[in-house]
């Protein structure tokens, strides 16, 4: 009722302030009528036109397009791309890593909502585009003090060894032929009018920030997951910490591809 007494109010308000407008408005045109009948005077000087203004653009600038985006393109719908998008990265990765390594279910969504949230606390596993790495965290205790090591940084070596061996100029030319796929996706992911391309360089970035941490990593285990015992490594991005729970090695293969990729995607003007 408070709400509904406070809402009859403003609309009486409105209406009375423009009704008041509106009389204003009638009073001087009609005094203006009057007073030019009633007072000849001279012509006035012909109005010349304005110059149209420019239109607004409104959209965010591009920081790093991709070269050829808006040349048509023959592309399925995203939720019929999965076929091609999977056929496209066996040409760069080879058959056999794609089916071990690659979820192959709405790819492009995975990989686009995956890019978006490495730099923030949490990455959804069902959404991953990648397969879980297989094994438990392989840990080693001394005493009171568990760590990672070796054995668990060896659970990794395998992705690491097939992204080194990818070609990362065959992998740029894939991704700008499918753009249009990973745009839709973005902006479907809720940034409408913001470019993806833009947003995988800045994750990039982020990525390759990541501080090299020298094995073994002092780990606990508060609850159900292992954590880093460093405050400083737990508080980092889950991109971040993925690369420092991969090793230095394999993150120092991953950050060498990241570097090489992000130079094909880059603005090069």
């Amino acid at each position: 009722m408070w709400d509904q007494d406070l809402e009859d109010a403003s609309r009486r308000k409105f209406a009375w302030i423009a009704a008041a407008v509106v009389a204003a408005a009638v009073a001087a045109g009609g005094w203006y009528w009057y007073s030019g009948r009633a007072r000849p005077t001279a012509e006035p000087p012909p109005v010349r036109p304005a110059a149209p203004q420019p239109a607004a653009n409104t959209a965010p600038p591009i920081s790093n397009p991709i070269p050829g985006e808006g040349t048509p393109t023959a592309l399925p719908a995203l939720n019929y791309s999965d076929p091609v998008v999977h056929d496209s990265l066996v040409g760069v990765f080879g058959r056999a890593a794609v089916e071990q390594y690659l979820v192959p279910q709405n790819i492009v969504r995975h990989i686009v909502v995956t890019v978006d949230n490495l730099p923030r606390h949490k990455v959804a596993v069902e959404l991953r585009p990648v397969k879980p790495t297989g094994g438990q965290a392989a840990t080693t205790a001394q005493g009171e003090v568990t760590t990672l090591g070796q054995a668990n940084f060896e659970r990794y070596a395998p992705l690491a060894r097939v992204v080194q061996g990818s070609d990362v100029k065959a992998l740029a030319v894939v991704y700008e032929r499918l753009y249009p796929l990973f745009q839709q996706a973005y902006e479907d992911l809720g940034y409408p009018g913001k470019y993806f391309n833009d947003r995988l360089v800045e994750v990039i970035d982020h990525l390759l920030q990541t501080p090299e941490v020298p094995a073994p990593i002092p780990v606990v285990q508060p609850k159900v997951f292992w954590e880093y015992a460093d405050a400083s490594l737990e508080n980092r991005s889950a991109g971040q910490k993925l690369l420092i729970r991969m090793g230095p090695q394999n993150a120092r293969i991953i950050k060498a591809k990241l570097r090489e990729f992000r130079a094909e995607i880059v603005n090069k003007k």
